[in-house]
């Protein structure tokens, strides 16, 4: 376990019950939707592929814009 994560369990361990539950929730929630993005992109590296060249052909040729995180 790394050091960080053990100051992080030390801080949890004194909060309430309620939300130390908060907390372990949203933590397994975390790391389960990590599981599936990594099984979804095991599954499909070649249509992943295939999108980001699309991506990259469409850059080239003038064809996106900058964002402006401002206005999203």
């Amino acid at each position: 376990m790394t050091e960080l994560l053990e100051q992080a369990i030390i801080k949890l361990k004194s909060l309430p019950a309620s939300q130390q539950n908060s907390m372990a929730t949203m933590i397994l929630e975390e790391l389960e939707d990590e599981q599936r993005w990594d099984e979804a992109f095991e599954r499909s590296p070649d249509a992943l592929a295939l999108l980001a060249a699309q991506a990259m052909a469409e850059y080239r040729a003038g064809q996106t814009q900058q964002l402006d995180p401002d206005t999203l």
